[in-house]
């Protein structure tokens, strides 16, 4: 992946953008040299994905109904059963 070069002021000016748009390595320059990497860890999720995450969310939801329980109670229920299975 291709590192993008950038001045320092600028990335302190865009620094929201940069932070929550950036998708390649950004390369922190001051007077030309290199002060610092900025390195993305967010990534977009495609149309696919999201799909797929609906799809989940709603037969989640499904699954809640059917079994009378309301969201709070299914994490509820989760932590209960997590805590039981470390001791």
């Amino acid at each position: 992946m291709e590192t993008q070069k950038i001045g320092m002021r600028e990335f302190r000016d865009k620094l929201a953008t940069y932070l929550l748009e950036s998708e390649v390595p950004l390369a922190i320059t001051r007077h030309g040299d290199t002060v610092g990497y900025f390195i993305p860890t967010r990534r977009r999720r495609s149309d696919a994905e999201r799909e797929a995450l609906k799809d989940a969310a709603a037969r989640w939801q499904e699954i809640l109904d059917a079994e009378g329980l309301s969201e709070d109670e299914a994490v509820s229920e989760f932590k209960r059963l997590r805590s039981q299975r470390k001791k």
